[in-house]
């Protein structure tokens, strides 16, 4: 457990360094410096935003009392009494922090070695005896054990806590390594003895879906597991306990609401431009999984730092109408090539699938996948094999968040794709496979790359952009729609590629335009493209339908009303079937469940979500960054890949490809 507390101020110290938040006493503090991925920055930045917002909003409305304290249990090596300190909000505030004798003894000794620490502390700071550890005018490092509370009590008592005057606890990522009925007992002793109290408790949530799985499994191997999740597992759980306890007001938000709801506009851009960054699935399931609760008694007024959410949070599950069976594709498990996201698969020939690019597990690495995969099905059975590259240099494939568009029995064009966020979009590369090949060996296909790299730059220089094949006048034209670049974090332009010369031809669009978007999904339907879902231009998913519809003289966007509304969602993948929109698993917001199948009606515009029964499954499905292939006359899908990496908690792959049998819910519409 103190381990945790060392690692996260390394992370909040890199994050300073890279200006997510400007705090200088950090680096003093923590010692060891190391730089974090942007992924970590965020959400150290985030949970530091959350903390401090609570904080100075508690000192503003107590700024008139005479007297005011704040206990910060479990503190560790944090910076927060040098840093309010420092900006002068603690004129009539004491500050006690409180955590293991050996940590605040460590503590202790920087302040002391320290300048720039003891001078704010003041002369006057003394080492102090029993657990008073060290001891300033307005600031009280104390030893002990916090899951025992009697100890708590009177090692507070020497070191002058008052009961009488307002008190913010704050409890960052702290009580839920206690056993529970020790944190409920901590929580309830601060309502029971202070008339006037506030608190502010910021930990984890979630712990039944794919991301929670994957989070307490990496808590329980560092042997701090997390003991709140399983009796307090969502944030009316966490309100209710509280309540509970003594506390008269409660407020929670998860930390997907807290960024949209309390950090203003001009922020939030700061912070998503400060260095290149694509792990949005991940920021935002982080933040789903974590949250942060306020909680109040006696004070006048009340003390309420979180506003009401404004967006609707599903308690329950999202209006299921059914269940979707998830089994595991015997003949395809162990095949490493499988195990990768980011990646695109697509159907070359009947019942052959082949699978580029993404990032994954090749010869036992975690790295760019350089090899080409293909699933080819012979006698009722399917089997993996790895593609031979023919290739001038067998880099060329290496690329993420790319389409594949089959065009010919021997002819696919990869469009776009990234190596890292920080370097230009990839261009164009024709893969060349045979017409005819051995369906029970697919290790037997060949494929030739072609590079087409000046060929139509701007249409192709993206990622988590959409090619789809559309028709006009008989023509056949691939529409690339959307995505990012390395200038623009989200597109809402669109080329029609002729087929034949690979140029940009321009054909009118009318119609309202959709606003920008990547990570959305873009299937033909009847000559024209079906837009769904995708990220926005704030970080914000959403959740409109459009239609790309021939017209005589070029194409119109139409809106596609659903009912109930598209719960918004990007990172999915679509198809169509029978007049009928298949979106795929993704990314929302609403934590309770996590996107399982949506099939929308194109004619009615019904929507109806069916979850996915995963209880054949023997590890979490993560069904974001994956790829599906549809097989109509089985009525089945094939998911390939998915997963990502989970903020600090490790990588998490899809261990094998799936089937999701569709028969049940495409023939009783």
């Amino acid at each position: 457990v103190q381990g945790t507390g060392g690692s996260s101020a390394v992370s909040k110290c890199s994050a300073a360094a890279r200006g997510y938040i400007q705090d200088r006493f950090l680096q003093l503090l923590a010692g060891r410096r190391r730089r974090r991925a942007p992924l970590i920055h965020r959400g150290y930045y985030i949970r530091a935003r959350a903390v401090d917002h609570c904080v100075q909003n508690f000192l503003l409305k107590t700024q008139s009392h005479p007297r005011t304290q704040i206990l910060s249990l479990g503190a560790g090596f944090d910076s927060l009494y040098f840093r309010l300190k420092d900006m002068g909000l603690l004129r009539h505030t004491v500050v006690y922090e409180v955590d293991f004798p050996n940590v605040v003894c460590q503590k202790a000794t920087l302040i002391k070695r320290i300048k720039e620490l003891s001078e704010l502390v003041g002369n006057t700071a003394v080492e102090g005896l029993g657990a008073v550890t060290f001891s300033g005018e307005n600031y009280k490092l104390l030893g002990v054990d916090l899951s025992e509370l009697s100890e708590l009590e009177r090692a507070l008592k020497e070191a002058g806590l008052d009961s009488e005057i307002p008190t913010l606890f704050i409890a960052e990522v702290v009580l839920t390594y206690m056993e529970n009925s020790r944190s409920d007992a901590l929580i309830q002793w601060a309502a029971e003895h202070f008339p006037q109290a506030c608190f502010l408790l910021y930990e984890q949530v979630h712990p039944e879906d794919p991301f929670g799985h994957v989070m307490q499994q990496h808590f329980s191997q560092l042997n701090s597991a997390l003991h709140s999740l399983a009796q307090y597992p969502d944030c009316e759980a966490q309100q209710r306990r509280f309540l509970g306890r003594g506390w008269t007001e409660c407020s929670v938000m998860d930390m997907n609401e807290f960024f949209t709801c309390c950090i203003p506009e001009d922020e939030q851009q700061r912070v998503q431009s400060l260095e290149p960054f694509d792990e949005y699935e991940e920021w935002h399931l982080k933040c789903s999984h974590y949250f942060v609760l306020t909680a109040s008694k006696g004070m006048e007024p009340s003390w309420t730092p979180l506003p009401s959410v404004t967006v609707p949070r599903h308690a329950g599950p999202v209006g299921i109408a059914g269940s979707v069976p998830a089994a595991v594709c015997a003949k395809l498990s162990g095949i490493s090539g499988m195990r990768r996201y980011g990646h695109c698969s697509v159907l070359i020939k009947p019942n052959v699938i082949l699978t580029t690019g993404g990032f994954g597990e090749e010869d036992g690495q975690h790295c760019r996948m350089r090899n080409f995969h293909v699933l080819s099905k012979s006698a009722a059975c399917w089997k993996a094999g790895c593609v031979t590259k023919k290739s001038p240099d067998k880099r060329w494939g290496e690329r993420l968040y790319h389409t594949v568009s089959c065009l010919s029995d021997s002819l696919a064009l990869m469009v776009g794709g990234r190596t890292s966020p920080s370097s230009a979009g990839l261009g164009m590369l024709w893969l060349k496979f045979p017409e005819t090949y051995n369906p029970s060996d697919p290790d037997d296909i060949a494929v030739e790359l072609v590079n087409l790299q000046p060929a139509a730059e701007p249409a192709t220089l993206r990622w988590r952009h959409s090619t789809t094949e559309v028709t006009f006048k008989g023509e056949q034209y691939l529409f690339v729609y959307g995505g990012c670049s390395a200038l623009d974090p989200v597109l809402g332009d669109w080329y029609f590629l002729d087929i034949r010369e690979l140029s940009n031809t321009v054909i009118a669009v009318e119609g309202p335009v959709p606003e920008s978007r990547h990570s959305h999904s873009a299937c033909s339907w009847e000559g024209g493209v079906l837009i769904a879902g995708g990220l926005g231009a704030a970080e914000q998913p959403l959740g409109s339908v459009f239609l790309l519809r021939e017209l005589e003289h070029g194409f119109q966007w139409q809106a596609v009303e659903t009912h109930p509304p598209l719960i918004p969602r990007y990172s999915h993948t679509a198809h169509v079937y029978e007049g009928k929109l298949l979106l795929v698993g993704g990314v929302w917001f609403h934590a309770s469940s996590v996107p399982g199948i949506t099939v929308i009606d194109l004619m009615t515009g019904l929507c109806l979500d069916y979850v996915i029964n995963v209880e054949h499954l023997e590890w979490p499905l993560m069904l974001h960054n994956h790829s599906s292939v549809f097989l109509p006359n089985e009525k089945e899908l094939l998911v390939i890949g998915g997963g990502g990496n989970c903020f600090s908690f490790g990588t998490h792959l899809n261990q094998e490809p799936v089937w999701l049998s569709l028969s049940s819910i495409l023939t009783s519409h």
